[in-house]
Formats: structure tokens, C-alpha cells, sequence
């Protein structure tokens, strides 16, 4: 491709949402000083003075920061855009005072007086955009947000950076206007969408019906947050990525419509036709651009619009034909229905299609749909490029600018995971790439509040045109701002961490917890792991010996508790291939030895030093779900689909465990009762000489995994314990264990 192209197709991109008036400035400086006050309070934050003036980013037209002052003035914080300036502040806060911005808490004691920034410090970012979310992260970890999480979420959003997000809530109040004004009935569209805990799939076609109804009040609140994040996001000059019409209808269009032409997709996730097999709309029947339009119009007349809007057809659905004309009609009624209502619309595409059926996915299907849409009006997400790039194989996404995305996490699942070397040289190969469209970084976890050193990472390296050159020095001075002291174990422990669960590598990488401890019990668990279970032990030993000095940090407590979380789910996989060989073996006694502490000491433990900390606490996850509710009916209907996602996932355990956690309450009566069923039967089959059973054991095993989810049960949402008491208990028991073989 000749580069003259490519950057004509980065160039559309470099005007959409650049400029801006002198208001607009000043708007900007303003929210970053209000965010410089809530973060530090008012007293700190009269030491520094920001201010947003675009003629920073002349020259290269991208965000930059400029830095000066301290050492008893004022901190001068100058950044081109608020985002610009609020990266800056973060800059001087991380670099120079050692503090740490974190989901778990973060750390933030200055030094005085302010250190002084020695020389007048300009970085500018090396790319247009760097990008936030996945359309599954709005159900795994927002769905039961209010507004003062999504202030502070957004806090976050503008320090590490971020200037391009979804904002996709309160969407389908939107679609209910249409969907009433085309004549569907309010039945039927209750009918249509899924309950909220599930609404990623419902927007993407996957699902529908599933969980649902929503209720009348939820549609109200939707509104009223998205009007507030979107109010956020664009006082820092971010560019909010809004919903559009990707073709899915409710079946209920066929009877408004009797001659409308649809196609109803296969089933999804294992769901039967009654929620999934969504209908889809012909590219050329006029009652798509009908449709796509009037949502358009709709949802900008409420919300504004900065241009740029999110869709998905084919997620994770194979279409009705792989014939490349169908593709790229089926591509171009969704881009023609967008700029029917915004000449100025370009299309943020989710990549994940692409990458997660390469067999139907060929160079002709690609070159279809990425063909469809005018070079620089469609902008790909390389969204799982830490492990499986695509733009690799489609020539840069044949000339179509794409993001190159950390994908990280599935189903917001806990566990220390990590491809720190593969995020760190990623976004620089990307760049490297011959005739590269490369436009931006991104991070699209499915859930977040977990594994926070990648997510520092990976914001930071939107900032810079290079690798970190030694991530062990790195991940030290992580350590050091973390605990805001700097601790030489805890490096150690640090570094151990990174050469092991943070070393993961190749193809086969996946940031989806498959430990026996949050699966379904069988004799065919897998449990071998990419890491020397060696080095996370020995990090446990150190974090620990840090304690007497660190535990008045909570972001210490936090990761201690993580680390002990991650080497009982070691222990409970060593113990269960104990269990496993003493009954291939007939050996009753090992069995019921090992068996016996895996179910009745073990996990117990672990749920005891999980209730330590309310960020490991089912009874939190749960009433941040019943908070969203306006009466006992409504509180219990958003529970239960809470509890759904966190299980079952569907009614019949459609994707078992696949949104698995490792939560106070959910270890004592979903993980411990399974467990201590399948040792039971496992000694029973010894001891009366009959084999095991699987599909028996997974008829019995579902009536306690659903009792779980039926169950009307409270669980506390204040921590109980002494965390560092409660580690230390484990530790005295389970370590000499290891260390000397006698697990």
C-alpha cells in the first residue's frame, strides 16, 4: 500500500475531534482542576496551576503535556488538551512525588515541599488515540454502577490518558422510543431485551429475552448516568464512542413489518432460540436504513454527538454467507445508515470478529467489509493484540486505521495473569509495521479491578514512542509508588511476580481463569500452568516478611491478599491431583486426605481471608446491584442476575463460570459445596466399587450451583478480620508444606 494512503486514512482521523474554541480550553483546565481537587484535596491543589492551550499540539497535532516549576512554586501543569494536562499532572504525581493512582485505592503522599521539575519537561503521545473498554466490561464491571464510581472512574480515565471510550448506557431507552414509534407494542420490546447483568450480549446481537425484563425506573436512571458520563468525558476533552444500529431486530418487526426480509442467525454460547438466534435485518430491505437512522437521530437529539460511534453485526455469529458481496452490503447499510444522520460519522469496529473465527474470516471476507467503508471512516480495535494481532495478517488492516488493543482479562475473572514483555514490545511493532495504519493504543478488558501493574503498563506505554527498556526496574519502582515506600522484598517479590504469572507468552496466552478451584469438579481439569509455581510461593514469603512495615497501606493489604488468593488456588490445584491420583489409584485414605483439606481447611480458609477485605466480598458485589433498585421486588430481580453472571450465566449453565470470582460468600456456598460433593461421590465410588459417574455428578452438582443463584441469602458487605493475622495463618500452615513435599 502506498503511504500516501495511509496517510490520508490517519489524517481524517487526526481531524476528528481535534480543534476547539478558546471555551472549550477553559472548560477543560477547569475539570482538570476540579479533578486535581478531588484527588488531592483542596489545600494540595492550590499548588498547581493547569491550563489547556491547543497551540501546545501544533506541530504534531497529537496530545501533549508541558511540566514546570515546584521546589517551593506552584507545579505548572499545561497539556493542549484536558486530557493532555490531567496525563501530565499524573506524570508529575507517578515520576517525581512517587505516588500511585490505583482502582484499589491509591497513594498519594506528597512530599514537601512539591519536588521541582529540574528542566521543563514536553512529552507528546506518539499516536491519535488511546482507547478504553470493551463492549463486555459495560455488564462485568459497570452494570451496577452509580455516579460517583463513574466520577471516579472517568478521574482514572483522564490521569492515565484516555481520550477516545464507550459511553453506551441508557442506550436502550433510546431503542424503546424507536422500537414504540415503529409500532411495536411495550410488551414486546420488554420481551426483547435481556436483564441488565447481560445487556453486552443483547447490544451485540448475541442475546435477547435472557434475564430481562428491564423495568421502567432502570431505563430512567440509564439516562440520567449517561447524561452525566457523557457531561464528564467531554469537559476533559475526551471523545465518547456512542452506539449505533449494527442491524439485530426483535422478532416482534416481523409483524409490524410482514414483508421485511430478515435472517435468524445460529444459536450463541450455548443458548437454545428462546435468547439467542437473533434476527437480522437484509442490508437492502428499506426498512434498514429506516431503522438505523431514526436510532441515530434519536440518540444524538439526546445525548450530542462527538462522531464517532460503535457497532458489531458479526460478534462471535457467523453471518448468513460468506459470499464477500453480502459482507460488504451487510458493512455498508450499517456506515450508510450512520451518515444518513452524521455526514462527519466514523465507525469504531470491535476486531474481535476477525480474530475469533479465522476459518470463515479469509483475506476475501476481510477485505469485504474493511473495503466497504471509505479509507479513514472506519477505525478497527486490534482487541486481542497482545496475543493474537490481526493487523499482522491483513496487511495493517488493508489500509483501514486500526487501535492496537490489550484485551487482558475474560469475564473479569480474578487471578494473577499477565503478558507484560508481549503488552510491552506490542505497540511498538505495531507502529514498526510496513505501512502501518497504526492509530492508537487501547485497553479493553472485559472487567477490571484486577491486576493492576498491566493496566499501569500498558496506560503508560501510551505515552511513550518506545519499550520500557528494563520492566524488573520497572516493576520495582511500581512496588516503591504502590506502597509509597520503597521496600526492598517487596521489589523482590515484585520481580518474582513478573518473570512468573506476569510472563505468560505465545498463542495461548488468555487472561480467563481455568483453575480447579472455579470450575466444575471432574477427573479432566487441567491444571498445569505457563509459571514456576515456586516463584509465586516465594513472592507470598516475601510480601509477607513486608507486613510489620507495610500493612498500613491498603493497596499493600490488597495485593497480599491477591497473592494469598493466588497461592491457595496453587495449593487447591496440587491437592486436587492429589485427590485425582489417589482415586485412579483406589487408594481411599490419600483420596480422603487430600480430598478432606482441599474442601474442609483449604477453601474455608481462603472464604475467611477473602472477608477480610471488602473488595473481595460477595455481599459488596451484591448490594451495589440491589442499590440501583427502587423497591424489594426490583432489588431482588437485579441480585439474581447478578448472581447469574458471577455462575450459571444462563439458565442451565450455558457458560458455566466463564465471569468466575474468587469472592467472600461465593467460595462458602457455590465453590466449597461443589467440592465437598464431588469428594463424597469420588469415596463412595471407592468404597462401593463403582466407577464415577460425570453426567450424574453434573445433574446433582446443578441443583446446588442453582440453589446458589435461587437462594435469597445476605451476605455481609463490612470486611471481618485481620487480614495480615488471617494470611499469616494460612501461610504457617500451607507453606512448610510446600517447601518440604508434603502437601
Amino acid at each position: 500500500m502506498e503511504a500516501v494512503t495511509v496517510a490520508a486514512a490517519l489524517g481524517f482521523l487526526l481531524l476528528a475531534g481535534a480543534g476547539g474554541s478558546a471555551g472549550d480550553e477553559a472548560r477543560e483546565a477547569e475539570a482538570v482542576r476540579a479533578l486535581v481537587a478531588r484527588l488531592l484535596g483542596p489545600g494540595p491543589a492550590a499548588d498547581f496551576s493547569v491550563s489547556v492551550e491547543r497551540a501546545l499540539a501544533a506541530e504534531s497535532g497529537l496530545d501533549t503535556y508541558r511540566l514546570s516549576g515546584g521546589g517551593g512554586a506552584r507545579v505548572r501543569v499545561r497539556g493542549s488538551t484536558g486530557v493532555a494536562a490531567a496525563a501530565g499532572l499524573h506524570r508529575y504525581l507517578r515520576d517525581f512525588c512517587g505516588c500511585h493512582v490505583a482502582w484499589s485505592g491509591s497513594q498519594l503522599r506528597l512530599p514537601r515541599p512539591l519536588p521541582a521539575v529540574p528542566e521543563e519537561l514536553t512529552e507528546a503521545t506518539p499516536n491519535r488515540y488511546r482507547y478504553y473498554q470493551n463492549v463486555c466490561t459495560q455488564s462485568y464491571s459497570f452494570v451496577w454502577w452509580d455516579w460517583a464510581r463513574w466520577e471516579r472512574e472517568i478521574d482514572w480515565m483522564a490521569l492515565n490518558g484516555i481520550n477516545l471510550a464507550l459511553a453506551w448506557s441508557g442506550q436502550e431507552a433510546i431503542w424503546q422510543r424507536v422500537y414504540l414509534t415503529l409500532g411495536l407494542t411495550q410488551s414486546e420490546i420488554d420481551e426483547y431485551f435481556t436483564g441488565p447483568a447481560f445487556l453486552a450480549w443483547g447490544r451485540m446481537g448475541n442475546l435477547h429475552t435472557w434475564g430481562g425484563p428491564l423495568p421502567h425506573f432502570w431505563h430512567l436512571k440509564q439516562l440520567y448516568l449517561q447524561h452525566r458520563i457523557l457531561d464528564r468525558m467531554r469537559s476533559f476533552g475526551m471523545i465518547p464512542v456512542l452506539p449505533a444500529f449494527a442491524g439485530h431486530v426483535p422478532k416482534a418487526i416481523t409483524r409490524v413489518f410482514p414483508q421485511v426480509n430478515v435472517t435468524q442467525l445460529g444459536s450463541w454460547g450455548h443458548f437454545n432460540c428462546s435468547y439467542s438466534c437473533s434476527f437480522l435485518l437484509a442490508p437492502g430491505d428499506p426498512i434498514f436504513p429506516l431503522i438505523g437512522s431514526l436510532f441515530l437521530w434519536e440518540l444524538t437529539k439526546e445525548f450530542g454527538t462527538d462522531h464517532i460511534y460503535g457497532a458489531d453485526t458479526f460478534n462471535e455469529m457467523q453471518p448468513p454467507s460468506s459470499e464477500p458481496s453480502y459482507l460488504a452490503a451487510a458493512t455498508t447499510a450499517v456506515y450508510e445508515a450512520m451518515i444518513a444522520v452524521d455526514p462527519d460519522a466514523v465507525w469504531l469496529l470491535q476486531g474481535w470478529l476477525f480474530q475469533h473465527q479465522p476459518q470463515f474470516w479469509g483475506p476475501a471476507q476481510v477485505g469485504a467489509v474493511l473495503g466497504a467503508v471509505p479509507r479513514g471512516r472506519l477505525l478497527v480495535l486490534d482487541l486481542f493484540a497482545e496475543s493474537q494481532p490481526v493487523y499482522i495478517r491483513t496487511a495493517s488492516f488493508q489500509g483501514q486505521p486500526f487501535i492496537w488493543c490489550m484485551l487482558h482479562n475474560f469475564g473479569g475473572n480474578h487471578g494473577l495473569f499477565g503478558a507484560l514483555e508481549a503488552v510491552n514490545r506490542g505497540p511498538e511493532a505495531a507502529r514498526l509495521f510496513p505501512n502501518s495504519t497504526m492509530a492508537g493504543t487501547g485497553m479493553a478488558p472485559e472487567g477490571i479491578n484486577q491486576n493492576e501493574v498491566v493496566y499501569a503498563l500498558m496506560a503508560e506505554l501510551g505515552w511513550r514512542k518506545d519499550p520500557v527498556p528494563d520492566l524488573a526496574a520497572w516493576v520495582s519502582s511500581f512496588a516503591d509508588r504502590r506502597y509509597g515506600v520503597s521496600h526492598r522484598d517487596a521489589e523482590a517479590a515484585w520481580r518474582l511476580l513478573l518473570r512468573s504469572v506476569y510472563n505468560c507468552s505465545g498463542e495461548a496466552c488468555s487472561g480467563h481463569n481455568h483453575s480447579p478451584l472455579v470450575k466444575r469438579p471432574s477427573l479432566q481439569l487441567n491444571t498445569t500452568v505457563w509459571y514456576n509455581r515456586s516463584d509465586v510461593f516465594e513472592a507470598w514469603r516475601l510480601l509477607l516478611t513486608t507486613a510489620p512495615t507495610l500493612a498500613a497501606s491498603p493497596a499493600f493489604c490488597y495485593d497480599l491478599l491477591d497473592v494469598t488468593r493466588q497461592a491457595v488456588q496453587e495449593l487447591v490445584s496440587l491437592y486436587y491431583e492429589e485427590a485425582r491420583t489417589a482415586y485412579l489409584n483406589k487408594q481411599l485414605t490419600p483420596l480422603l486426605r487430600a480430598g478432606g483439606v482441599l474442601a474442609y481447611e483449604l477453601l474455608p480458609a481462603l472464604d475467611e481471608v477473602l472477608a477480610s477485605d471488602s473488595r473481595f466480598l460477595l455481599g459488596s458485589w451484591l448490594e451495589q446491584a440491589r442499590a440501583v433498585a427502587v423497591s424489594e421486588a426490583e432489588a431482588n430481580f437485579y441480585e439474581q442476575n447478578s448472581r447469574y453472571q458471577l455462575t450459571l450465566w444462563g439458565p442451565v449453565g450455558n457458560i458455566l463460570d466463564y465471569a468466575n470470582k474468587q469472592l467472600a460468600g461465593l467460595v462458602a456456598d457455590y465453590y466449597i459445596p461443589r467440592w465437598r460433593l464431588f469428594m463424597q461421590v469420588l469415596a463412595d465410588s471407592l468404597a462401593q466399587g463403582i466407577p464415577f459417574q460425570q453426567r450424574q455428578f453434573d445433574k446433582n452438582v446443578f441443583q446446588l450451583e442453582q440453589a446458589f443463584v435461587l437462594s435469597s441469602r445476605r451476605y455481609p458487605s463490612q470486611p471481618q478480620g485481620d487480614t495480615v493475622d488471617l494470611v499469616k495463618k494460612i501461610f504457617l500452615k500451607y507453606y512448610p508444606r510446600w517447601v518440604d513435599g508434603s502437601l
